[in-house]
C-alpha cells in the first residue's frame, strides 16, 4: 500500500441523529395499514409494541451539591469584589473585633487582614458591620447617660442650708490654715521632740479600766465633747452613759427594740448646751433614729423615714445637722432647726455603712458595701472625690484634724489613708488580720491613728509615718468600736465580749 493510499484513507465519522423516530414509525405504520394492520394492532394490544400518544415526562433538573457550592463560591467572590474595605489597619481591626472575629492571626499582615475582613463581610453582608457599630454607639451612649451627673430641684430649706454651711465652713477653714502655718513656723527640732515624747507615751498605753457594759455585744462607743462621759450602744437595744474615768453608770437610755448601730454626742454637749437640749442621737437596725437629752431615759424625738437598716449617725460640727446612713443605698441629712429632712442623697450601688464630716463642716465622706467611698461637698451637692481602692466593703471613715487626710477601714483587713489635695491614696496600712471595724484620728492635732478590728485587737499608728506604736490587746471578742477622748488622753474600745475598756498612758 502506498503513502498516497494512506493519506487518502477515509476517516470514519460518527453520525448524530436528531429528533424522535415516533413520527417515522407512525408513517410506516400508516403505510402498512392495509398489509399487516391487524397484526400490529394485536401487538399493541398485547403490549409488545409501545407507541406514545403525545404524552411527555419532564425530567427535573438536578444539580450536584458540588456544583451548588461552586456557584455559591463564585457568587461570594463577586460580592467580595464589590465590597469597599478601609485601608487603615486600625479600622480593619476594629471591624473584625466588632464582628466577633480575631483581629490578628499568626503570620498575617495588614493586606491579608483586609482580605479576611472582606471575606467575612461577603458572608455576613456589608450591613453587618454598620449594624454592629450602631449597636456599639448606642450602648456607649446609654453608658454615658448612666454615668452622667443629674440634678433635681431641691427645697428652699436645702438652699438656705447650703448657704449657711458655706458661711459656717469658710471661716473655720481659714482658722485651720492659720493654725497649720503657725505650726510650720515651729522649729523642726521642737516638733521632732514633741513627736518622740508622744510616741513614747503611746507605747506605754495600758488598760486603765474594763467594764461589762451589757448582756449583749457592745457595738459602739463615743466620748462626750468635755471628755467626762462615754456613751455605749448594745445589741440589746440599750444605750448607756458612763462617767469617765471611773466607769460608773449614769443613765440607761431605753427606746430601741433591736441592735443599736451607733450613739453619738452632739458637739456642744457639756460646753454650751443645757441638759434639756437634744444631746445625743442613736440609730438601730430596724431603721429607727432617736434623739435624747441628758435629763430623761426616754427619747425626746424620733426621726422617721428610713425604710431599711440605719447603721450610723453622725453630727455635723455645728450641731445643727444630723447625717444618717441607710442600707437602701443612700444617706440623708436632717436639719434640726427646721426639723426636716433636707437631703436624701443617692450615689452608692449598695448599702451605705458609715459617714464622717470634715472638721470645717464643708464636706462629708461616705462609704459602704460597694467597696467605694465618696466625698461630697455639702455646699454644692457634688461628689468631689471618688475613693477607689478597697477590695471589700468600707465599714468606717474618719477625717484628720489637718483637713486633708481621710482614713477608711475595710473588710479587706486594711486601712487606707487618702490625700484630699491630690485625690489619691497616700498609704495603705496593712492593719489587721480581720475586718477593720473602726478608725479614729487623734482629735486635736491628728498625731496618731487608732484602728479596731475583728481580730480582737486595736492598734495605734503614727501619723505621719504609719508605723505601729502599740497593740491594745485584752478583749476576748472582736473589737466593734473605738474612740479617742477630745482631750487626747483616753482611748476607749468596745467589743463583742460585752465589755468596754479605757486605755491610758502611764
Amino acid at each position: 500500500m502506498s503513502d498516497e493510499e494512506d493519506t487518502a484513507r477515509a476517516v470514519k465519522r460518527s453520525r448524530v441523529y436528531y429528533g424522535s423516530l415516533e413520527e417515522k414509525e407512525r408513517e410506516r405504520l400508516s403505510s402498512e395499514a392495509g398489509k399487516g394492520n391487524d397484526g400490529v394492532k394485536a401487538g399493541i394490544k398485547a403490549g409488545n409494541i409501545n407507541i406514545s400518544s403525545g404524552e411527555t415526562l419532564e425530567m427535573e433538573e438536578r444539580v450536584s451539591e458540588r456544583q451548588q457550592d461552586a456557584l455559591a463560591e463564585f457568587e461570594r467572590r463577586r460580592r467580595a469584589r464589590q465590597i469597599t474595605v478601609s485601608t487603615d489597619d486600625a479600622e480593619v481591626k476594629a471591624g473584625l473585633r466588632a464582628l466577633g472575629e480575631p483581629i490578628i492571626l499568626f503570620g498575617e499582615g495588614p493586606a491579608d487582614r483586609r482580605e479576611r475582613l472582606r471575606g467575612v463581610l461577603s458572608v455576613v453582608g456589608p450591613d453587618a458591620l454598620k449594624k454592629s457599630r450602631k449597636d456599639e454607639e448606642r450602648a456607649k451612649r446609654s453608658q454615658d447617660e448612666c454615668q452622667q451627673t443629674w440634678y433635681h430641684e431641691g427645697s428652699a430649706f436645702l438652699k438656705d442650708a447650703r448657704l449657711w454651711l458655706a458661711k459656717y465652713s469658710l471661716p473655720r477653714a481659714l482658722k485651720r490654715l492659720e493654725a497649720a502655718r503657725a505650726q510650720k513656723d515651729v522649729a523642726e527640732a521642737t516638733r521632732t521632740m514633741r513627736q518622740q515624747e508622744l510616741h513614747k507615751s503611746l507605747r506605754n498605753l495600758n488598760n486603765f479600766c474594763s467594764q461589762i457594759g451589757d448582756d449583749r455585744p457592745i457595738s459602739f462607743c463615743h466620748f462626750s465633747p468635755d471628755s467626762k462621759m462615754l456613751a455605749t450602744g448594745s445589741w440589746s437595744g440599750l444605750c448607756k452613759l458612763w462617767s469617765v474615768p471611773d466607769c460608773n453608770l449614769i443613765r440607761t437610755l431605753r427606746g430601741h427594740d433591736t441592735n443599736v448601730g451607733s450613739v453619738v454626742f452632739r458637739p456642744q454637749v457639756g460646753v454650751s448646751l443645757d441638759q434639756s437640749d437634744v444631746s445625743l442621737a442613736s440609730c438601730a437596725a430596724d431603721g429607727s433614729v432617736k434623739l435624747w437629752n441628758l435629763e430623761s431615759d426616754e427619747p425626746v424625738a424620733d426621726i422617721e423615714g428610713h425604710s431599711d437598716r440605719v447603721s450610723r449617725v453622725s453630727w455635723h460640727p455645728s450641731g445643727r445637722f444630723l447625717g444618717t446612713t441607710c442600707y437602701d443605698n443612700s444617706w440623708r441629712l436632717w436639719d434640726l432647726e427646721v426639723q426636716e429632712e433636707i437631703l436624701h442623697q443617692e450615689g452608692h450601688s449598695k448599702g451605705v455603712h458609715d459617714l464622717a464630716f470634715h472638721p470645717d463642716g464643708s464636706l462629708v465622706a461616705t462609704g459602704g458595701l460597694d467597696a467605694f467611698g465618696r466625698v461630697w461637698d455639702l455646699r454644692t451637692g457634688r461628689c468631689v472625690v471618688f475613693l477607689e481602692g478597697h477590695l471589700k466593703e468600707i465599714y468606717t471613715l474618719h477625717f484628720s484634724p489637718n483637713g486633708y487626710h481621710l482614713a477608711t477601714g475595710s473588710g479587706d483587713n486594711t486601712c487606707k489613708v487618702w490625700e484630699m489635695r491630690n485625690r489619691k491614696c497616700l498609704y495603705t496600712v496593712p492593719a489587721h488580720q480581720n475586718l477593720v471595724s473602726a478608725v479614729r484620728f487623734q482629735p486635736t492635732e491628728g498625731q496618731f491613728l487608732l484602728t479596731g478590728a475583728y481580730d480582737n485587737t486595736a492598734k495605734v499608728w503614727s501619723h505621719p509615718g504609719w508605723t505601729p506604736l502599740k497593740t491594745l490587746a485584752g478583749h476576748e471578742g472582736k473589737v466593734m468600736g473605738v474612740d479617742v477622748s477630745p482631750d487626747g488622753k483616753l482611748i476607749a474600745t468596745c467589743s463583742y465580749d460585752r465589755t468596754f475598756k479605757l486605755w491610758l498612758s502611764e
